[in-house]
């Protein structure tokens, strides 16, 4: 029971984001199947093989009539379709515990459907095909029926054998119990995907139209900003003058003026000497 309980639990931790239909569906897996398995299921079939009994003593005879009769064992036949029925669910727990991680590190989810909801689409999607590949295969392998008497012809038996099934009607009952619990696991996976698809219409609505608003805005400014006309340019303003070089009033002189200023001051001294000489 220690496998089963730990199959529960990881079971139960998708009931946590999954809808009302899902967590049906998840009653039923759990009540129906794992626990009903576990209890009557290996009582009924543990001795299924020494109990089949076939009127010779030719050896190996026993043993290949029954691997005729019953290719693959109901015990583990059900047993490996619980394991991949709880595959897509499991899966989808690792991915959502994946997701949160990379969420609280801040990672945001682009536009468009979640992909936590994508990934629960396609895990029940997946639940939905093994569910009924499981349905047919039960169906054309035991049918619906365990037959108390089973006649065995062939290699290495001499001659036509006849071999007899331990509680018959015990084992019919649980073959037809287990069948309807996989008609109704199938019917709640059909409709858990038909909820899922049609809620997420209006959402993936909204998605796309949000979408378009913020494309629309975007060009919209886009084009705001290409009929703006350019801002003016501003007047460059003179250069500050030098704190630590002359003041403004004390430039240099031109060339010229400091030539021509030199030939006025030697003529009039030549001037002046005229006057003394008189």
């Amino acid at each position: 029971m220690g496998e089963w309980a730990f199959l529960g639990s990881l079971l139960d931790a998708v009931q946590l984001q999954s809808p009302l239909v899902g967590r049906l569906w998840l009653v039923v897996m759990l009540i129906f199947r794992i626990l009903v398995l576990a209890t009557v299921g290996g009582a009924v079939f543990e001795d299924e093989q020494e109990e089949f009994v076939c009127n010779t003593l030719q050896p190996g005879c026993r043993q290949t009539c029954y691997d005729r009769a019953f290719p693959v064992s109901h015990y583990r036949f059900w047993l490996f379709h619980i394991l991949l029925l709880s595959a897509p669910p499991v899966l989808f727990v690792i991915y959502s515990v994946h997701r949160a991680g990379k969420e609280a590190g801040g990672a945001d989810a682009g536009p468009g459907p979640p992909p936590r909801r994508r990934c629960y689409l396609l895990s029940v999607a997946l639940r939905l095909l093994a569910e009924l590949a499981f349905l047919a295969g039960q169906a054309l392998l035991y049918g619906f029926r365990v037959a108390p008497h089973f006649a065995c012809a062939g290699p290495p038996c001499p001659h036509t054998v006849d071999c007899f099934v331990s509680r018959p009607t015990e084992k019919t009952v649980f073959v037809l119990f287990y069948f309807a619990v996989g008609l109704l696991s199938a019917l709640l996976s059909v409709a858990e995907l038909g909820h899922l698809l049609w809620k997420g219409r209006p959402r993936a609505r909204r998605c796309r139209q949000g979408a378009e608003r913020d494309g629309r805005r975007h060009r919209a400014r886009e084009e705001a900003r290409q009929l703006r006309p350019p801002p003016p340019v501003p007047p460059s303003r003179p250069p500050r003058p030098d704190p630590c070089g002359p003041p403004a009033y004390a430039h240099a002189a031109p060339a010229g003026d400091s030539e021509g200023g030199s030939g006025r001051s030697k003529a009039s001294l030549a001037t002046v000497r005229q006057d003394l000489a008189i």
